[in-house]
């Protein structure tokens, strides 16, 4: 039911949008729709014995209850339709008839309502008043004749004859309108759980927590502007964005610091997840607090972290790799905070050996010998293998995973990936969170319209 209830909230559009539909085309056949008019005559079966003790009335009474259904179904006889169209002047069979003409009993009475219908309101009227004298004519001469005079007695009375029907009985255009409405929603109901099932991108924090089997550090909301800035904690310090990257830095804290500072790689399943973003703001937000923090380009085949804060990038962690200057050198300070900056350098041929070299793991200690948070910004998982053989040199991995891009097979498979290189997962990083609505942080909640961050990459 809550899967039923959640795809309704995503596809409510779709599904309002077929219940307009179905409304609409209920009104046009409504309106095409050739009118028919009913009319109701009731009869009164009179049932008398021959005597008058209440015993024998009750007698009686009992005999015509036990009567009236059988009653019900001769109506519609040709026995009764044939004369009955006869004495009308219908130009119809009783078997066409039969289809027009219904008859019906209230629990526990002896009225019986026959009705007509006719495309005429007058050949209703006429047609139903027919049935019933013509019913009369067989049930007392025919059905109940009597066999000698002391014998039960049954009368047919016309207690109310049909009269011509000023309003169509059919079609009743607001009921059709509401019924094509409803059937339209549910219509839409159905499409919104098979787009559901077959769409696997996982849209909420939730959805995620189901395949990430991890902590969830941080739940970052979306915004345009993160692309014009180099971290949104500093060019927007009260933004609700700001706040989300200040979260996770204070879940980061919390993580083992082994043979010196924290080492952590920052990956994705697939490209445009904004992992390079989550990267940059959580060094920023973290440097803010007064800590040393390297942020270091590990992509060495789309680097950003050059261009992002408007830094020289010729030189960085792959000429300190193969060993043209020290890491001291390629080191470049920004900002006012304690954080440093390495980019990724010339770009190499063999990315995912330089990163699981034993050069590698010698600059992982150095960096984190020298601050107290290392944070790498890391190609995705599926794309290639360099995160992977990263990570495991390193305290683990942080999974950023954007909503509504991702799917879930994507996010196992990364997680795999992981395992496989016996890199550690140290926990998630939810993405693109809207800031309005039911799947809003509380972040985003709490400050209103935001300025959120962007998955550029």
């Amino acid at each position: 039911m809550n899967a039923i209830v959640r795809a309704a909230r995503r596809n409510v559009v779709v599904i309002v949008a077929l219940a307009v539909l179905g409304a609409a085309v209920a009104a046009l056949a409504a309106m095409a729709a050739t009118p028919a008019y009913s009319s109701t005559a009731r009869v009164y079966v009179s049932v008398g014995a021959a005597g008058s003790s209440a015993a024998e009335l009750a007698q009686a009474r009992s005999y015509g209850a036990q009567v009236i259904a059988s009653y019900a179904e001769v109506a519609t006889t040709d026995v009764v339709l044939g004369p009955a169209l006869e004495r009308a002047g219908i130009d119809l069979d009783a078997g066409a008839a039969r289809a027009k003409v219904s008859a019906a009993t209230a629990t526990d009475s002896l009225m019986l309502e026959l009705t007509a219908t006719a495309a005429d309101p007058i050949t209703a009227a006429a047609l139903a008043n027919a049935v019933a004298a013509s019913f009369e004519t067989v049930v007392e001469d025919e059905l109940e004749a009597r066999a000698s005079p002391g014998a039960t007695t049954v009368r047919v009375v016309t207690a109310q004859p049909a009269l011509v029907p000023t309003q169509p009985a059919s079609p009743d255009p607001p009921l059709w309108v509401a019924l094509g409405a409803l059937a339209g929603a549910a219509a839409g109901v159905a499409v919104a759980v098979a787009r559901t099932a077959l769409d696997t991108r996982l849209r909420s924090a939730d959805e995620i927590g189901e395949v990430v089997d991890a902590p969830r550090l941080g739940e970052i909301v979306h915004s345009d502007d993160a692309a014009r800035f180099p971290a949104m904690v500093a060019a927007r310090p009260h933004s609700a964005v700001a706040e989300g990257f200040r979260a996770l830095r204070t879940n980061v804290s919390f993580l083992p610091a082994e043979g010196g500072g924290r080492a952590v790689a920052v990956t994705s399943a697939i490209p445009g997840e904004g992992k390079s973003t989550v990267a940059a703001n959580l060094a920023s937000a973290v440097a803010e607090t007064g800590m040393r923090v390297a942020l270091v380009d590990a992509d060495l085949r789309k680097p950003t972290v050059a261009d992002r804060f408007g830094i020289e990038g010729g030189v960085g962690l792959s000429d300190v790799l193969a060993g043209r200057l020290p890491l001291s050198e390629a080191m470049q300070p920004w900002g006012e905070t304690p954080l440093f900056l390495l980019p990724a350098g010339a770009l190499p041929p063999n990315p995912a050996e330089l990163l699981g070299s034993h050069a590698m793991g010698l600059v992982a200690d150095e960096l984190r010998a020298v601050f107290d948070v290392v944070v790498f910004d890391a190609p995705p998982l599926l794309a290639v293998t360099d995160a992977a053989v990263l990570a495991r040199g390193l305290t683990g991995a942080l999974l950023v995973v954007r909503t509504t891009h991702a799917r879930r097979a994507q996010v196992a498979d990364a997680i795999a990936s992981l395992a496989a290189a016996d890199a550690r997962l140290l926990g998630v990083v939810v993405n693109g969170m809207p800031s309005t609505g039911v799947a809003a942080t509380a972040y985003g909640t709490y400050y209103g319209r935001s300025t959120p961050v962007d998955a550029a990459r």
